[in-house]
């Protein structure tokens, strides 16, 4: 299993989280955006740079992620793609997205594209908080340890 991040949106905070997990666990963590992104020394973790574009990044992870590994992403079309094709799916405030909350989300994300585009003014996600920090890692945490426990299991 390994760690696949959809980072060009990424809060830096949960990079950072992410950059301990790896080299703590031992696991594979990589960033994948469409600019250059400085990254901590370790083997545990590299960064992709994908050339610019709508979705390339999220088309790259799609291609490279394997059945189990986790995607963290706010991205709602690249997380039903993830579950998709066998994978987990985090998003950076700690909640998983799942079979069974994907199409709601999915559909919410259009009905709100079409207020933005009628010209309604919808605000934007509500500002990144310590609790939202806090969930994230909490969720992480569950997620691996009980893949851990499930691989030696």
């Amino acid at each position: 299993m390994q760690i696949w991040v959809d980072a060009d949106a990424c809060p830096a905070v949960i990079k950072e989280i992410l950059y301990r997990v790896a080299d703590r666990m031992q696991m594979q963590v990589t960033l994948v955006a469409n600019q250059l992104l400085r990254v901590p020394p370790s083997r545990f973790i590299r960064s992709v740079q994908v050339p610019s574009g709508a979705d390339v990044a999220d088309q790259e992870i799609v291609r490279l992620l394997e059945p189990g590994d986790l995607v963290v992403t706010g991205d709602i079309p690249l997380a039903s793609d993830v579950l998709k094709k066998g994978g987990y799916a985090l998003n950076p405030r700690g909640e998983f997205y799942t079979n069974d909350n994907i199409a709601q989300m999915l559909t919410m994300r259009a009905f709100m594209d079409e207020l933005r585009g009628s010209g309604v003014d919808t605000g934007g996600p509500a500002a990144f908080s310590q609790s939202d920090r806090q969930s994230f890692a909490n969720s992480l945490d569950r997620h691996l340890a009980k893949r851990k426990r499930s691989s030696h299991g």
